[in-house]
């Protein structure tokens, strides 16, 4: 039976896709900014101001998951990414004016203005778009690394979501079936504590989500995902492990969801205690702690990058709302696709 691992840091030379930890972490902390303050403007006051299409659902704590595993990803891999991982769509080239556009309905974003919020893909990205219902990807995620594994292909499937998607029913069939298959796909889950409102006690018996993984036979471990580069590391090894031809590997990410559900959620039933334990692990603060201390940056080149993201996000913005609206005579394009020859 696969063993669950604890994997707590990072060691040098672990960091993937990077010639130093340097570089990556300057990598790493822009992505993580970026999408911070993208969030920030959508959930605080592009949706108070009413200009968003639908809910809201940020990621922020959780920023360095979807960077730290982004990042150690081939751009021919596939990424299945959940509701809180906007990042990984910067890492595959969207611009922050795209998801801007997405958000307010308007034809610059990714679908044309044919769905709101964080409903989106690019399959030339090899981004597969959100399922709603979060643990509805996984077994996709699986049939994804099927399709890869029977074309020959070294890439593999990298599916993100919650602790509450492994509570439901086909996120055990998608892993039950990745491992019958061996199927190359990565599952990272970004156990931020809570589904929806509530607590992981309350949802499961066992003591981590990673202790499922080998009842299906994969193998299975426990990082901190407020460790961008521990969760580099972990992820690296799992694609290097299905790569291998060696099937799927769970990876649980340890985090807090330092926001409600969403925008419209107080959040009122977390413990008021746990907001200030996690905003000490705040993975952004933590980052830039490490940078100053191995002298990777000063205290004004992390202000510089702050303002640099800043103006870009307000360029962005700005552009957004721009976009027009989609043409109502466009409004059933798109729904089939084309005939062959078409």
């Amino acid at each position: 039976m696969a063993a669950v691992k604890t994997t707590a840091v990072a060691g040098a030379g672990s960091v993937a896709h990077s010639s130093s930890e340097a570089a990556f972490a300057r990598r790493a902390h822009y992505y993580m900014t970026l999408m911070r303050e993208v969030e920030d403007r959508i959930e605080r006051k592009l949706y108070r101001q009413g200009k968003i299409v639908g809910g809201v659902y940020v990621g922020r704590g959780q920023e360095a998951i979807c960077v730290g595993a982004g990042l150690a990803a081939d751009p021919e891999d596939v990424l299945f990414p959940c509701h809180r991982d906007l990042a990984l769509y910067f890492i595959r080239g969207i611009h922050p004016r795209q998801v801007f556009a997405q958000y307010m309905g308007r034809v610059g974003g990714p679908t044309g203005g044919r769905d709101g919020n964080m409903h989106m893909g690019d399959m030339k990205l090899r981004i597969v778009a959100i399922i709603s219902a979060m643990a509805a990807s996984v077994p996709v995620a699986c049939g994804a690394a099927m399709a890869l594994k029977y074309r020959g292909s070294k890439n593999v499937a990298l599916c993100f979501f919650g602790d509450g998607a492994t509570s439901r029913g086909d996120w055990h069939e998608g892993l039950n079936l990745a491992a019958v298959q061996k199927a190359p796909v990565i599952y990272i889950c970004n156990n931020n504590q809570y589904a929806y409102s509530t607590p992981l006690s309350k949802q499961m018996a066992c003591e981590h989500v990673a202790d499922r993984g080998p009842g299906y036979g994969i193998p299975a471990e426990i990082v901190d995902g407020n460790d961008v580069f521990a969760v580099n590391a972990v992820t690296a090894r799992a694609i290097a492990h299905a790569r291998a031809g060696n099937g799927p590997y769970l990876i649980e990410c340890k985090t807090f969801r330092m926001t409600g559900h969403a925008a419209h959620d107080g959040a009122d039933y977390v413990p008021k205690h746990l907001w200030k334990e996690w905003e000490a692990k705040d993975p952004i603060r933590r980052l830039e702690r490490r940078m100053a201390e191995e002298g990777w940056a000063n205290e004004g080149e992390i202000r510089a990058i702050h303002a640099g993201i800043l103006r870009e996000v307000d360029e962005a913005v700005e552009w957004a709302e721009k976009s027009p609206l989609p043409d109502p005579s466009t409004l059933l394009d798109n729904v089939y696709a084309p005939p062959k020859g078409a």
